[in-house]
């Protein structure tokens, strides 16, 4: 029975329910000796809260598409097959253009609106260079299909969830192909290439997007199998100027960090409530030693590299949950890259779905601009006006700034 299926969740009420009617029912009618009528009530009361529990459990993962299926919760899954030492560049010394094309098989991906927007497909990638074998969500804009378009070679976005977490939840939980669906149509966002891979690839811990000889390659399955994937697949424009990576929490360290690292790889990185240490994360690998913390943080990557890198950074969060880490990077940014921070009020919300979902219309819509993709400034983001009384929607579209950070701290 599937961790997130309808059929396990249907379960669980039906045991919570029965666990509450039990007690009501056999509570005063048990007979027998005094230990074993209290033994009895007791396995009631127990199997009671064991059901509550579970129920909640799966309501919450349901709706944050923290654990995938089985193996991710009992912390049994393994997704990497080998783990060279592919060098600094994560290539390993292959040539990626000499690379023939390779032809996936998709499918209609199951779950929670996966449906909706025109449907999400999904493959199952063996990664050439990281030695990664995992699933890969893609979802193709309303324009992907039309006539008008058929030569057209379109943007693309990685979509990175935080820890735990599953690569359906930008659609599942996030929704957003749904939220991105009329503005593609509309013109007021660009028709980007959604793409979801799984970042959960080893049991109990958080990869950190980083390459640990070894160990994994998550570095290099996020930025060179799967971008691979997509142009051999679709009609995708060449990276870097039309690549971008966007992400919450944890992913959100990763958008920040394979941007930052691989300007030829990437354009744009969205942050939402991310950081730069890796330590933000404690369960990461990337977190395990000072040296691979170095390695793996933005803010150390942007001081030492010889050139500023040709990046944008759109980072949004709440004090002391993404605002200063956005802050230090703006302050230490030098042209050509340039950094959009945007505060969030604990007003707006918690470190969850709720606060990053109605932000995705305007970091798409910020995106559009900063790739190139529109002429036109279509999403107002105001840098300095006052925060106070604004709505749950102005402040979570962009609308906060760093005079109202100041009168929080």
């Amino acid at each position: 029975m599937s961790l997130t299926g309808t059929p396990f969740l249907y379960t669980t009420i039906v045991l919570s329910v029965v666990a509450l009617i039990l007690p009501l029912v056999l509570w005063s009618r048990m007979r027998g000796p005094q230990a074993v009528r209290t033994v009895a009530r007791v396995l009631m009361l127990l199997f009671a809260q064991a059901t509550a529990v579970t129920l909640i459990f799966v309501v919450v993962n349901n709706q944050n598409d923290l654990y995938d299926n089985w193996a991710d919760l009992l912390g049994t899954g393994d997704h990497v097959q080998q783990a060279a030492n592919l060098g600094q560049d994560g290539t390993g010394g292959i040539a990626l253009k000499r690379l023939p094309k390779v032809r996936q098989t998709f499918t209609t991906a199951e779950g929670a609106a996966m449906h909706a927007a025109g449907g999400v497909r999904v493959t199952q990638l063996k990664g050439r260079v990281s030695g990664v074998n995992a699933e890969v969500y893609v979802w193709l804009p309303p324009q992907y299909d039309e006539p008008a378009y058929r030569n057209h070679r379109f943007p693309v976005v990685e979509l990175l969830p935080g820890y735990p977490g599953s690569a359906k939840a930008w659609f599942g939980s996030l929704k957003v192909h749904e939220q991105l669906l009329p503005l593609m149509r509309s013109g007021r966002v660009a028709p980007f290439i959604l793409v979801a891979p799984r970042t959960n690839l080893l049991a109990g811990v958080d990869t950190g997007c980083a390459n640990i000889p070894g160990t994994v390659n998550a570095d290099s399955w996020l930025s060179i199998d799967v971008p691979r994937m997509v142009t051999d697949n679709f009609r995708a424009a060449a990276a870097p100027a039309n690549w971008a990576v966007a992400g919450y929490s944890a992913g959100a360290h990763c958008a920040v960090k394979l941007a930052v690292a691989h300007p030829d790889r990437y354009r744009a990185a969205i942050s939402l409530s991310g950081y730069n240490d890796p330590i933000g994360e404690r369960n990461s690998l990337a977190a395990q030693s000072v040296t691979l913390r170095e390695r793996n943080n933005p803010y150390l990557l942007l001081r030492k590299a010889a050139t500023p890198p040709r990046i944008a950074l759109y980072l949004s969060g709440e004090s002391g949950d993404g605002y200063q880490a956005g802050v230090a990077l703006e302050q230490l940014a030098k042209a050509p890259t340039t950094v959009h921070v945007v505060f969030l009020p604990r007003s707006a919300g918690g470190h969850n779905m709720a606060l990053w979902r109605p932000q995705v219309p305007t970091v798409f819509a910020w995106l559009t601009v900063n790739m190139g993709q529109s002429r036109a400034h279509s999403g107002p983001t105001p840098r300095e006006p006052s925060s106070v009384d604004s709505t749950h929607a102005a402040l979570a579209s962009g609308t906060a700034s760093r005079a109202g950070a100041a009168r929080k701290r």
